[in-house]
């Protein structure tokens, strides 16, 4: 699935694209404890090319990320893109699929019962804001080293980071209570490496709460209309 994924990059323009986001984080100053590109993806196109792996970016799309992590980090060393990118678990890779199928269960429906929606999968909604809040600073990556100054994980290497995953919460991320995997001390944030990433919390609602507004009658004599949370990262 690799050579897929190359073979697709290169056709799409989306490897052309993954090699200027690399140029600017190279040239730039600041260093970085995480990499992260946003790779736009043609699901049907890549189920032309491979349906294997079409079907593993619908319905496992974190796992199908990583496979696109391996190929960057590999794209990356080969041509020699990010010449201070120490490990692959640097690169954070958020796939953004360009359209879903037009199937019912890709359809994201809060109105509908029952609410079986458990897959980490791609969904599509569709609503109505009514409450929008600020634009915040979230965490998107950072380094972590032992406290401990016989550990070799004290050293200035990338061997304790933390990437924020898409459904976790900030405390996955960042939090005071790590220890080191190697020798059970703890582990202190090295701040200068944090990574920030713009997040904003929007409030919805369901589209078909417009039909109740128009006074349309469904011969039901109760319904009621819930919001829900969308985080916007």
């Amino acid at each position: 699935m690799r050579e897929v994924v190359l073979v697709y990059l290169d056709r799409s323009g989306g490897l052309q694209k993954f090699v200027h986001d690399c140029k600017k984080y190279n040239d730039s100053k600041q260093s970085y404890a995480v990499y992260r590109f946003i790779i736009s993806i043609n699901p049907s196109d890549i189920a032309e090319l491979d349906t294997t792996l079409g079907n593993y970016i619908l319905h496992n799309p974190l796992q199908a990320a990583q496979i696109f992590q391996s190929v960057c980090f590999i794209a990356i060393k080969t041509l020699s893109l990010i010449e201070q990118l120490q490990t692959e678990a640097q690169i954070s890779i958020l796939l953004k699929p360009t359209h879903l199928p037009p199937l019912p269960s890709y359809i994201l429906s809060l109105s509908a019962y029952p609410f079986n929606y458990t897959s980490q999968r791609f969904y599509m909604s569709e609503g109505i804001v009514i409450a929008m809040g600020t634009v915040t600073k979230y965490t998107q990556g950072a380094r972590f080293l032992c406290t401990e100054e016989t550990c070799p994980f004290s050293e200035g290497r990338f061997r304790c980071i933390r990437v924020h995953c898409p459904g976790a919460t900030e405390s996955a991320t960042v939090r005071t209570d790590f220890v080191c995997s190697l020798c059970s001390s703890p582990l202190q944030e090295d701040m200068k490496f944090r990574v920030l990433g713009d997040k904003q919390i929007v409030e919805m609602i369901d589209a078909k709460i417009l039909n109740a507004l128009k006074g349309y009658s469904n011969d039901k004599s109760h319904f009621r209309m819930q919001a829900f949370t969308v985080f916007l990262r």
